[in-house]
């Protein structure tokens, strides 16, 4: 799966989360599943504890934290509105 087609994962709603960057509409965050990470948990034990997750959801994350940091700017990272 492509960079932009990983990034059509993440949304963000108003309503959820405080417009927070979540994943597939889902009131999962992508700071949640990155923190996870942060600390060591592997990506197979995420989608173990989270079964809705799909593999490319942790992808996912990693490619928008990337697309973040890519631009240095919070602000010039746009997430797709449901």
């Amino acid at each position: 799966m492509s960079h932009s087609e990983l990034l059509k994962r993440i949304t963000a709603r108003s309503d959820v989360f405080g417009g927070k960057p979540i994943i597939r509409d889902m009131r999962l965050s992508v700071e949640l599943i990155l923190s996870l990470m942060a600390q060591g948990v592997t990506a197979e034990e995420i989608l173990v504890e989270y079964p809705e997750l799909e593999p490319d959801d942790i992808r996912a994350c990693v490619a928008y934290a990337h697309a973040v940091i890519a631009r240095d700017t919070l602000s010039a990272v746009s997430v797709a509105e449901p």
